[in-house]
C-alpha cells in the first residue's frame, strides 16, 4: 500500500516560516492535484491547500497571503510555505492527492506554532 511521506514540521515561534515537503510516486503525482491537509487537536480534518497539475493554486480563507503551495513535478514533490505562522495553525500536516484518496495517508507531520 503506497503512503506519502511529509516532512518539515516543528516547533516554531508565532510570525516564524516552516516549509512542508511531500514526496509521491510518480504514477500519482502526474496525474493529480496535490493538496496540503492538517488536523488540530479535536477539529475535522480539513483541506488547507491545493495545486492543479498545471500549478494552479488555492487556499483555504485562514492561510490565503502567507502560505503557498507550489509543486516541482521533476522531482514529484509538493510543498507548502508558511511564513508568518499563529498559534491556530498548530496542526498534524498531511499531504494527499486533492481530491483525496483514503488509502494515500501517511503519518503527517506536527506543526506547533508556540511562544
Amino acid at each position: 500500500q503506497e503512503q506519502l511521506v511529509e516532512s518539515g514540521g516543528g516547533l516554531v515561534q508565532p510570525g516564524m516560516s516552516l516549509r512542508l515537503s511531500c514526496t509521491a510516486p510518480g504514477t500519482i503525482f502526474s496525474t493529480n492535484g496535490m493538496g496540503w491537509y492538517r488536523q488540530a487537536p479535536g477539529k475535522e480534518r480539513e483541506l488547507v491547500a491545493a495545486v492543479t497539475s498545471g500549478g494552479r493554486a488555492d487556499y483555504v480563507g485562514s492561510v490565503k497571503g502567507r502560505f503557498t503551495i507550489y509543486r516541482d513535478n521533476a522531482k514529484n514533490t509538493v510543498y507548502l510555505q508558511m511564513d508568518r505562522l499563529k498559534h491556530e495553525d498548530t496542526a498534524v500536516y498531511y499531504c494527499n492527492t486533492a481530491p483525496w484518496l483514503s488509502n494515500l495517508w501517511g503519518q503527517g507531520t506536527q506543526v506547533t506554532v508556540s511562544s
